[in-house]
């Protein structure tokens, strides 16, 4: 007779023991799970992450900024689902397929194709990593070898792996390695929060503007490209900037030859009121403002699955077009232009379209800002502001150990109000996907309200 197994399943150790046994979890100190507990993840729906027991939580930061039409949507889920019959990957060296090339016109058409080459990755970082390299590379085949460096602005972040890091101003993420970076010039930040007595928003940008063409002036010869995240800095604490930036910064890069890098990885897909940040840089009556290069990724997926791309010119293009294999860019990835991913991409693109996502975002955005007033007016808030479908603000905290704690604590209390929200320092932020009801915003406000007086009340 064969032996009976009984598995005992409360001896078996749970998904969490699992996790801490086998998994390195990213951006985190693995010590703090001691006391702060994983979540572990069973499925999603709308808003809604639920975990293994059964309890929910709102999404209020897009699970890191990605997840736009809500989690197992749809629509997005039914183009994926064809896409698997038809072909899940090949290789984009040599070959081509219809959802690379679709998404590729797509996004050049929203640029009125001054961005008419799209070249993919996989990640933000990556995407950043190509276009300092294609910036570099494409002055050296002009002839410029000397454009080697690099501008960034203060407390700019941009991702981390060694070249992206090297335009990273935060030193959380910097200092450990150092050694292995390139010196970077940092800059002013635009950042309206340091408005001195008497000024506006835009008169911090045009200050911090001049302060980038005294650079330029010494060091545009040997400068090859300034990044910035257009409008928001997010890692930075959602540092917000006045439009009037992006256009001193275009004339700027025009006048002194340095390319202009836009970094819209979080900023892009409609998340500071437009599709692209960038279309909000051009003043009334002028034509757009468009850099030389665009990095997507994050929400271009739908939050589904990883890609990244770039964007740039045609002049950029053809700078690399030659008989001479080293005169090309030689980058790749594996998974480049991954047709599944790609596809989600073309669904969510088609969802904005068919949704008319950007104009409903911005009745959203007001109900939401509504919503939120109360908090706003808290007397240990400051800074609260919003751009699009971003909302953040600073908490006041004398208590230097609280302060330092105060990033985890308030993750804690939003848990047990059934909340997903992860504070970046003393700066809470909202970044909901778009597709909240009115009863969810309704929760939403109240139950961070409830989050901050709870954990202000301790700090």
């Amino acid at each position: 007779m064969d032996k009976v197994t009984v598995t005992n399943k409360a001896a078996q150790p749970s998904l969490v023991q699992r996790s801490l046994d086998s998994v390195w979890h990213p951006c985190t100190q693995m010590q703090h799970h001691e006391s702060v507990p994983l979540i572990a993840v069973s499925r999603g729906r709308g808003a809604w992450l639920y975990d293994t027991d059964g309890k929910r939580y709102l999404d209020g930061i897009s699970s890191w900024w990605v997840n736009l039409f809500g989690h197992a949507n749809p629509r997005i889920n039914a183009a994926l689902k064809d896409q698997l019959d038809q072909l899940e990957h090949a290789m984009l060296a040599g070959f081509t397929h219809e959802p690379v090339v679709q998404l590729s016109e797509q996004l050049a058409a929203r640029t009125g194709n001054v961005l008419g080459h799209c070249f993919y990755a996989s990640d933000g970082a990556s995407a950043v990593e190509i276009a300092l390299k294609m910036s570099f590379h494409a002055w050296r085949n002009a002839g410029y070898a000397d454009k080697q460096e690099f501008v960034c602005l203060k407390g700019s972040y941009h991702g981390e792996t060694i070249g992206a890091l090297a335009v990273t101003d935060v030193p959380l993420f910097r200092d450990a390695y150092g050694p292995l970076l390139r010196q970077a010039h940092v800059v002013a930040s635009p950042d309206a929060r340091g408005a001195r007595d008497g000024e506006s928003a835009e008169d911090v940008a045009l200050r911090a503007a001049a302060t980038l063409e005294k650079l330029l002036q010494q060091r545009s010869s040997h400068i090859a490209a300034i990044i910035i995240e257009p409008l928001v800095q997010c890692a930075a604490g959602m540092a917000m900037h006045d439009p009037a930036y992006l256009r001193e910064l275009r004339a700027l890069c025009d006048r002194y030859k340095v390319h202009l890098i836009f970094d819209e990885i979080a900023v892009g897909c409609g998340r500071t009121g437009t599709f692209f940040a960038s279309e909000q840089a051009a003043a009334p009556g002028e034509p757009p403002v468009w850099p030389d290069f665009l990095c997507l990724s994050k929400g271009i997926s739908g939050g589904y699955l990883p890609l990244s791309l770039v964007m740039t010119r045609d002049e950029i293009y053809r700078a690399f077009y030659d008989n001479d294999l080293a005169r090309g860019f030689l980058h790749s990835h594996s998974y480049t232009g991954n047709p599944l991913a790609c596809r989600a991409a073309l669904a969510t693109l088609a969802i904005f379209e068919e949704d008319d996502v950007i104009n409903a975002n911005r009745r959203r955005a007001q109900r939401i800002t509504e919503a939120l007033a109360p908090l706003a007016q808290h007397p240990q808030v400051r800074h609260f502001r919003q751009r699009g479908m971003i909302w953040a603000f600073d908490a006041v905290i004398d208590n230097k150990a609280m302060a330092a704690t105060f990033s985890r604590r308030f993750f804690a209390s939003a848990v047990e109000h059934e909340l997903l929200l992860r504070p970046i320092g003393k700066t809470v932020y909202l970044m909901p996907p778009y597709i909240l009801d009115d009863q969810e915003i309704d929760l939403l406000a109240i139950r961070t309200a409830a989050v901050f007086e709870s954990v202000i009340g301790h700090g």
